[in-house]
């Protein structure tokens, strides 16, 4: 199912299109706007900030995601721990991941694995009813 998908892998998939095709992890420090604030100082947005605010607006929606019961939250769960294992790897590995965007990325998809079984086993232990009072005390 497309529901499936970790969606945290899109900054992973970008991430790697633009270090491959532009050879470096330099482009994330390309400056993509500047404001000038109220108080005069100058806030700048950098192609890395950009990423970042999109793996947490991705992050958002996984965790909405882990919020579901069934079958589909198991493969869900197993396929954003894949994701994070790929960030880790590529980290470790990679010279143009060695970056402080791609690091908090995947500091992003560790978030979601632990947020999504923390989810997951808070949910489920609320279906669980423990010592209640149906069946033999007649209530």
């Amino acid at each position: 199912m497309l529901t499936n998908v970790p969606l945290l892998i899109v900054p992973f998939i970008v991430y790697n299109i633009q270090i491959f095709l532009n050879g470096g992890a330099a482009i994330w420090d390309n400056q993509v706007t500047q404001l000038t604030m109220i108080s005069g100082a100058t806030w700048v947005m950098t192609m890395g900030d950009l990423m970042i605010g999109l793996g947490l607006l991705l992050l958002f929606f996984e965790i909405i995601k882990a919020t579901r019961v069934g079958a589909n939250s198991i493969i869900d769960h197993l396929l954003s721990t894949f994701v994070f294992i790929a960030f880790l790897v590529e980290f470790l590995i990679v010279a143009s991941a060695a970056h402080s965007v791609f690091f908090i990325l995947m500091i992003i998809a560790l978030i979601d694995v632990l947020a999504g079984f923390s989810v997951s086993i808070r949910s489920a232990t609320r279906d669980v009813q423990v010592g209640g009072g149906g069946g033999y005390g007649g209530y």
